[in-house]
């Protein structure tokens, strides 16, 4: 999979402080999970680069800033055994959010089916992105998005009800990457496995909120809706 499409954010050297990093990955979750996370924190290979530009969502009635991006070297399958299957979640989820493209698809490929709340912005961050591939595994791991009443429908039309900005944030993107690098191969928005996707995350929250909800994206090939 190549990253031929990546626009990488200047590098920042981490101050000498490495509580900095622990601080920014603690942020990316719930507080109850804090234990968990420094967990995981303590089995992840120290990095001098800071996580960057992280973005906030409300996850369960807590505003949380997740990171655009991480450093960090994976760390081996030795470290990561003694976790419980809550620390390894979360692992996947920081490494989804890895400066390489591979990275990012393998971690995800482990959390898209997971429930649980504060999984989904990570999940959908990924919707916005450009590496093809990677969109294509988020849509066969949520098959429940297109089935009325199903948990994987309930949870993402909760998160994208609380989220409203985010989510045109992320449509607006996904828009963009589809007419820079993949219109010639979809000429219709709605035939790129991202529009296919968003319009997925909208019947989940239409199916939450009882309504129409805003569209920021093309409602065909020619224009906007």
């Amino acid at each position: 999979m190549a990253e031929r499409f990546a626009i990488y954010p200047p590098v920042v050297q981490l101050p000498r402080d490495p509580s900095n990093v622990a601080h920014a990955l603690t942020a990316a979750f719930p507080t109850r999970l804090a234990s968990d996370v420094r967990s995981v924190l303590a089995v992840m290979p120290e990095v001098r680069l800071v996580p960057m530009m992280p973005f906030e969502v409300r996850v369960q009635g807590e505003t949380v800033a997740i990171p655009s991006r991480i450093y960090n070297e994976e760390p081996g399958a030795d470290l990561q055994r003694p976790l419980t299957a809550t620390q390894q979640v979360i692992l996947h989820c920081l490494y989804s959010r890895h400066s390489d493209g591979r990275v990012r698809q393998r971690h995800l490929e482990q959390i898209v089916a997971s429930g649980e709340p504060w999984v989904v912005p990570f999940v959908v961050q990924l919707a916005s992105e450009y590496v093809l591939e990677i969109i294509e595994a988020i849509g066969r791991g949520l098959p429940g998005l297109a089935v009325p009443g199903s948990d994987q429908r309930r949870v993402y039309g909760e998160f994208i009800a609380r989220n409203q900005a985010f989510f045109a944030r992320t449509e607006r993107r996904v828009v963009s990457y589809w007419s820079c690098y993949y219109r010639w191969k979809y000429g219709a928005f709605g035939a790129y496995p991202g529009g296919v996707l968003l319009e997925a995350f909208r019947a989940a929250v239409v199916e939450q909120v009882g309504a129409q909800w805003p569209r920021h994206t093309p409602r065909s090939a020619g224009g906007r809706g």
